[in-house]
């Protein structure tokens, strides 16, 4: 076996990776510069090379071309601290084996070696290329695996089915898979199916006739035919009506559909990128969602992370977003304070990136001083966070004491423990897992959001709008979960 090179202007990475690799018996030898590998290169070769992006002269991406041009079969591991999309992208253009952001774990570093080693002996070759740069950031272990999802699935016209909550950025992941794909020379179509009347949903999607029915004076293209060599992105797909689901069914397996009121079929040569926010199996398994259609979309699934799962993205992007709102009002950017840049990572973000995004917006035009402090936030922000505290779990000793038995045991009028409703789901989820019970989350949360609407409702005498309001929800939302839930009047 040929030895590992490792080439890192860094002398601590350096020696770092030399001791783990000789710890593991992997032969290796380190290079300070690009240079000095490719001086090598003409004399010999690596089983496997490890190259820092970003180096003094010629940089990893230039050597990792240079290399790949001589030795295609070599796999090269890219080491980056810039923990973006461009740099995982531009690696896995390059042809890279893996893509490893600093700051790494040792051991999975040299795990991830051992498996290049094992490729490089079965003499196998890494071929993916995506290309260019969204605005998708993070260096949360989540979203690099997104990072790699986007840069394997690039260049294949399978159908994707993009996962997350609400504000989570799955069009911006779509858009991202079409503008580094074959097709990104073709059109980026986005429908949201939520957002459009079922009994126009068929005609957004395949057009219609003229006179297919009343007021459709003239042809029109749907947003299929608007997609032609590029890409569909359908939003929302979970909340899409019985009968659309049956005509996208056929266009996914025979590759044609009709327009509203036509007879000729139309080829579909579209790239389907679907999304939602939904549980499509329990939708599935409550006769909402087809199971074929979501068989045929469940192609490839690409989750991504919540914010609460990615707080060590949270400064990343803040800085990115009070950077992009300075220069969309032509101000200087405004900077979190240390302080107040902790205070936000604490918060549950319900919103995702998209509330986030906003937050920062609202900074850059509303606070008052170039150095943002925790006083400069908004006032439901702080309000929230204010309202988390007060739902802590009270430590044990305080609710053992006869002060908090009393409290417990008090008349109605006065209010329980904050921690007691916490004990109690504690209590109701062991039980369930107990009993064998499945999916215990998903009846949870159901039965969670239809107590809290109906509350709001019944303090509102009705009115759904100032009930979204008060639960910081969108009308659309709270109509939605309405219905979904069967709480309709």
């Amino acid at each position: 076996m040929k030895p590992v090179w490792i080439v890192d202007d860094d002398r601590s990475i350096r020696w770092v990776l030399e001791k783990a690799l000789t710890r593991e018996n992997i032969p290796c030898k380190a290079f300070g510069g690009a240079q000095e590998v490719l001086n090598e290169l003409e004399v010999d070769s690596p089983q496997v090379l490890v190259s820092d992006i970003r180096m003094p002269g010629t940089g990893g991406l230039d050597l990792l071309r240079r290399v790949k041009s001589k030795h295609p079969a070599l796999p090269v591991i890219i080491m980056t601290a810039f923990s973006d999309l461009e740099s995982a992208v531009s690696a896995f253009q390059g042809g890279a084996f893996e893509y490893l952001p600093k700051p790494f774990d040792v051991d999975k570093a040299v795990e991830l070696i051992r498996r290049a080693v094992d490729e490089s002996l079965r003499e196998s070759a890494v071929d993916d290329a995506p290309v260019e740069l969204p605005e998708i950031l993070g260096q949360a272990p989540a979203m690099q695996e997104v990072f790699r999802a986007i840069g394997r699935l690039a260049q294949s016209n399978v159908t994707v089915l993009i996962t997350g909550e609400s504000g989570s950025g799955k069009e911006v992941v779509a858009r991202a898979l079409h503008k580094h794909s074959g097709r990104k020379g073709g059109p980026f179509i986005a429908l949201n199916t939520a957002a459009i009347p079922r009994d126009l949903l068929e005609s957004e999607l395949f057009g219609h006739e003229r006179g297919a029915f009343t007021g459709a004076q003239a042809m029109r293209r749907g947003r299929f035919e608007q997609a032609e060599s590029g890409t569909l992105f359908l939003d929302e797909i979970g909340d899409m009506p019985a009968e659309l689901q049956t005509r996208l069914l056929r266009v996914l397996s025979d590759g044609f559909y009709y327009r509203v009121g036509g007879h000729q079929p139309i080829k579909a040569d579209v790239r389907v990128v679907a999304a939602t926010h939904q549980n499509l199996e329990e939708r599935v398994r409550q006769g909402l969602f087809r199971e074929d259609l979501y068989h045929r979309l469940n192609v490839i699934r690409l989750r991504l992370p919540s914010m609460r799962e990615r707080p060590e993205d949270i400064p990343l992007l803040a800085r990115h977003f009070l950077a992009k709102s300075a220069r969309e009002l032509g101000v200087e950017a405004k900077k979190l304070a240390p302080e107040a840049l902790k205070y936000i990572q604490g918060l549950p973000f319900p919103g995702n990136v998209r509330q986030l995004e906003n937050l920062c917006h609202w900074l850059t035009v509303l606070a008052p001083a170039q150095v943002v402090k925790i006083d400069d936030l908004p006032l439901e922000i702080r309000n929230e966070m204010a309202g988390m505290n007060s739902l802590a779990p009270l430590p044990l000793s305080t609710a053992s004491t006869p002060t908090a038995a009393a409290a417990v045991a008090a008349p109605a009028a006065v209010a329980p423990l904050p921690g007691d409703w916490l004990t109690l789901l504690v209590d109701e989820v062991g039980r369930r897992l107990g009993a064998g019970e499945r999916e215990v989350m998903d009846q949870l949360v159901r039965q969670f959001e239809a107590a809290v609407i109906r509350t709001a409702l019944r303090h509102t005498h009705g009115r759904r709008i100032e009930a979204a309001t008060k639960l910081g929800v969108g009308r659309n939302t709270i109509t939605r979960k309405i219905q979904e839930l069967g709480l309709e009047d």
